[in-house]
């Protein structure tokens, strides 16, 4: 039987969810192009090649993921789930081939959340426990459903999953935070409806 904080674990992304990594990318990106040339967008697999290195070129720097700026979607939920004593518990992909990016991601979790938060770098989300998963990426929340069948996601709305449906999924476009605390509360009402001893927020 799971103790009552390994039933409250709530998994957060970073890339999308709580940092504005394709937005910092963008802009950095756009100071080393040519007048003309295409914006990025979600999918960087349309970029040129040229522009692909380009990329690789300014995430190979620790210090560009260590200074990525906050989504404050993301971070409406993390207070959310804060307030109702989840235990929060960072989730993360990590470049095979981009040691700098794993740095880099401890460096900005240390400086921004504390030393103390729980981190997984992983390359595959659906292996990792929680109650709730916060991620923006609909190939990775369904790799974590497919084991989940009460497991509860929190997306950020952006464009990557605009057109995006599941039943166990909330989406949160800034304007529906009274629906995502009634979610996280219910999830951790149905986890502990067996104790009675414990009470939900």
């Amino acid at each position: 039987m799971r103790s009552e904080q390994e039933e409250r674990v709530a998994l957060f992304d970073m890339d999308g969810t709580l940092v504005d990594y394709i937005g910092q990318l963008s802009k950095d990106l756009g100071k080393l192009g040519a007048p003309g040339e295409p914006e990025i967008t979600d999918d960087l697999d349309d970029l040129p090649y040229h522009m692909q290195n380009r990329a690789d070129v300014i995430r190979s720097s620790a210090d560009w993921w260590r200074t990525l700026p906050r989504l404050e979607l993301g971070w409406d939920i993390l207070n959310a789930a804060r307030e109702l004593d989840y235990r929060i518990m960072i989730l993360t992909q990590g470049p095979r081939r981009n040691a700098a990016a794993w740095t880099g991601k401890k460096l900005w979790i240390d400086e921004n959340l504390g030393p103390d938060v729980d981190v997984t770098i992983t390359r595959d989300k659906g292996l990792v426990y929680g109650k709730v998963l916060v991620d923006d990426f609909p190939k990775y929340v369904e790799r974590w459903l497919k084991w989940r069948k009460n497991g509860l996601v929190i997306m950020p709305a952006r464009e990557i999953n605009r057109n995006f449906t599941h039943p166990q999924v909330v989406k949160y476009d800034g304007t529906n935070m009274d629906e995502v605390r009634d979610a996280l509360r219910e999830r951790l009402k149905s986890a502990f409806r067996k104790d009675s001893r414990v009470k939900v927020k």
